[in-house]
This record gives structure tokens, C-alpha cells and sequence, in this order.
């Protein structure tokens, strides 16, 4: 299933995208600031599509007037997040490679994501998190209408032996339509 905007198409990963997703997710400024280690090659990204992008509700952002992915986007439905929520909620994840950034394509496609969720999925609330220092994720929030809700200290994250402070925002399902 793909979700189609403005500017993007957000559909499944294929593990032909290996090539592109290294090219993107082998910049370090890209991986660590979201918690997880640079790809460091074609082939240990393709494992990530195989292991880890081919969840449920986890999509390629393919800018449209590129035709190829530059990021991922998806939702952890309840007990896939690791923030302790119902089956009710999800938390987002997202990120975009550095010659993507602030073009406003995140956020679009996070607008997007949120309206599945609520309308098709039926979720009653959304997650999102950003570590210490990630002003870009905290940005994206912000335009997307998630608030502030906690601030988490020593989380760690897929960078061995790393731990983190991490602030989480949310927006309830009425929060989101009467935004709309």
C-alpha cells in the first residue's frame, strides 16, 4: 500500500532500495543524532530493509521528483513502540537524508502518516520522541501539532553503550481534528 501527497509517494521498502538507503543513511549526521548507527554499506542496509524497515505501517519517502527513497517514515503500533503504549496508540519515526533537508517533505509526510492512523487505522493517540540536540525532529513535531509531554533521561538507543535524554510529544485523536 502506498500513501500518495503533494510532493512525495510513502510506500513499503523493497530490498532494491539498499542502494539508495545506504546513499542516505550512510551520512553521519543523518543515523546518530535519531539514535542509530551509519550504514556502512549496501549490504548492511538491505539487511535493515529485511530486518527492521519491512514492519508493519514502515514506508520509503520517495520525493516525487526523484522517484527514489531518501528516508523513512512509519508508525510503532502499541507494543512495536518501546515507550510503553496500548494497542490504541503509536509512536512516529521518521527521518530524511541531508540534501532533503528543510524542504517541509517530513513533515508532509508525517501529516500524512497521522491522518492514516486516526481515519484508517483508528488510533487514539500519537507518539513521537526527539533526543537532546535534534532541533530538526523537534521541529517537525511542532508543525505537525504534537506537544511536549515528558522528558525520559538515560534511554539508551541502538548506538551501543549510548544513553540518551529524550523529550516525548503526543496529540490525541480530537486534538487532531479540531486542528483540521
Amino acid at each position: 500500500m502506498a500513501i500518495e501527497t503533494e510532493r512525495l509517494v510513502l510506500r513499503p521498502w523493497r530490498v532494491e532500495d539498499a542502494e539508495d538507503l545506504y546513499r542516505y543513511a550512510s551520512h553521519p549526521d543523518v543515523g546518530p543524532i535519531a539514535g542509530w548507527p551509519v550504514h556502512t554499506s549496501a549490504e548492511n542496509s538491505r539487511d535493515i530493509i529485511r530486518n527492521i524497515l519491512a514492519a508493519p505501517e514502515t514506508y520509503a519517502v520517495v520525493p516525487k521528483e526523484t522517484g527514489h527513497p531518501t528516508g523513512s517514515i512509519g508508525l510503532m503500533v502499541g507494543a512495536a513502540s518501546n515507550i510503553g503504549i496500548p494497542d490504541t496508540e503509536a509512536e512516529i519515526g521518521y527521518w530524511i537524508g541531508v540534501p532533503f533537508w528543510g524542504r517541509g517533505l517530513i513533515p508532509e509526510g508525517v501529516r500524512a502518516i497521522m491522518e492514516r492512523a486516526f481515519m484508517e487505522l483508528g488510533l487514539e493517540r500519537l507518539w513521537c520522541g526527539y533526543f537532546d540536540g535534534n532541533e530538526k525532529s523537534k521541529r517537525v513535531q511542532e508543525k505537525c501539532g504534537l506537544r511536549y509531554h515528558h522528558t525520559v533521561e538515560n534511554v539508551s538507543c541502538q548506538i551501543d553503550g549510548l544513553l540518551r535524554t529524550e523529550h516525548l510529544t503526543c496529540i490525541a485523536r480530537e486534538e487532531w481534528e479540531a486542528a483540521r
